[in-house]
């Protein structure tokens, strides 16, 4: 599967610097190409700057808002982060078409921060335009939801996350939702926390992209996952995990190939990396919400049968039993079985729930204390009428 990829703000822009990354790795690795196009969209110059893969051409990293901000962003409204991405949507998109090969792509992924300025008030923006002007091709929405203590600390984070989450629902064809919280180290350093957060919410994409572009025969699965199963599969609330078990290298002399002991630990391998692979979702949700889900098992041919296919198919059936399930196998990696899984068209979300629940009860405490605001500032000015100006 092909996409063009779009970040907006800070962190949406290093994501997408990220896939840009895992595009290279998937060119000078395997030979085949995942990522048609990255960008990175801010009001920001100095988040633009950071980056390290995208192309640093202003079609590329593409600042917005110049006049508005001064190139130093919007401060978390994201009200004016909608504002400044709408009047400059014509030269997002221009950019966009200026991808060599634009038309071989397969979706767009538009990835932005729920709580963030930029990111959040730009993302559904920008669904929205690319919806109306390509119709016939998917768009989907990553949105990151906050750390922990955003949430407590910043009433405004809450505010745009729930704005940003409905508004994202309402146009994206799927919306991918990633929660920092779940990722974070907490003896890393912050920088190193952060590069390392990216990385695991890119990583689980490689795989699910690579396995329907394969052109050498024998990394084609029996089973092939390509763009139609994925664009089948996404709808509405989405998460995406990915789990890995390693495998035994050597073989001992005298195990036998076709010893039952080998053949249990080959089944127990599969669903070992498929425990993981629920355990590390992007956001903790409930499996029996799925109407759709999507698995690839890829592991070295040898350790591949119809056997732990099987095993794992029912495993998760047990688990989405409402879902309709959709795999296949990717024959690739050495030395260890992962899965990546997609759970889609999510029926309840506790999540995001959670989060509209909590504006919408703030939302008159927020009134309140504004009009309080306003009105010592008026009786500020009434005590000070009759003294003289000097201006």
């Amino acid at each position: 599967m092909k996409l063009v990829v779009v970040g907006l703000g800070q962190c949406g822009g290093r994501i997408a610097d990220e896939f840009a990354l895992m595009g290279k790795r998937a060119s000078s690795h395997r030979g085949i190409e995942v990522i048609t196009g990255a960008f990175a969209v801010n009001s920001d110059e100095a988040d633009l700057t950071g980056l390290r893969t995208i192309r640093s051409d202003f079609q590329h990293r593409i600042l917005l808002g110049g006049r508005k901000t001064g190139g130093h962003g919007v401060g978390k409204i994201n009200e004016l982060g909608a504002q400044i991405v709408r009047e400059g949507v014509d030269k997002v998109i221009d950019s966009i078409r200026t991808t060599k090969k634009f038309y071989d792509t397969d979706a767009f992924l538009l990835i932005g921060a729920a709580a963030g300025g930029t990111g959040s008030g730009g993302l559904p923006v920008i669904t929205e335009a690319m919806k109306d002007r390509y119709i016939d091709k998917p768009v989907y929405a990553m949105v990151v939801l906050p750390f922990e203590h955003e949430e407590k600390n910043e009433e405004r984070c809450i505010y745009n996350t729930a704005t940003c989450l409905k508004s994202a629902y309402e146009v994206a064809d799927a919306v991918f939702l990633v929660d920092n919280q779940r990722y974070l180290r907490k003896d890393a350093t912050l920088i190193s926390n952060m590069d390392k957060i990216n990385r695991q919410m890119v990583e689980p994409f490689y795989n699910l992209l690579c396995a329907g572009e394969e052109k050498k025969r024998k990394h084609i699965g029996a089973r092939m996952v390509d763009a139609g199963d994925i664009i089948q599969t996404l709808g509405g609330w989405t998460v995406i995990g990915f789990g890995q078990s390693p495998l035994s290298i050597f073989k001992l002399p005298w195990e036998r190939a076709r010893d039952f002991r080998s053949k249990g630990k080959e089944t127990h391998k599969g669903i070992q990396a498929m425990d993981e692979a629920l355990s590390e979702l992007s956001v903790s949700c409930n499996p029996r919400d799925a109407r759709s889900a999507l698995y690839l098992l890829s592991a070295p041919t040898n350790e591949m049968n119809v056997g732990i296919i099987k095993e794992i198919g029912d495993y998760l059936r047990e688990l989405a039993g409402d879902a309709m399930i959709r795999s296949g196998d990717y024959p690739r990696e050495r030395g260890e079985v992962n899965i990546t899984l997609l759970l889609s068209q999510l029926s309840d979300m506790e999540r995001v729930r959670d989060f509209y629940y909590r504006v919408t009860e703030s939302v008159p405490a927020m009134k309140k204390r504004h009009e309080e605001a306003e009105a010592k500032l008026k009786e500020i000015a009434e005590a000070s009428k009759d003294i003289p100006s000097l201006l």
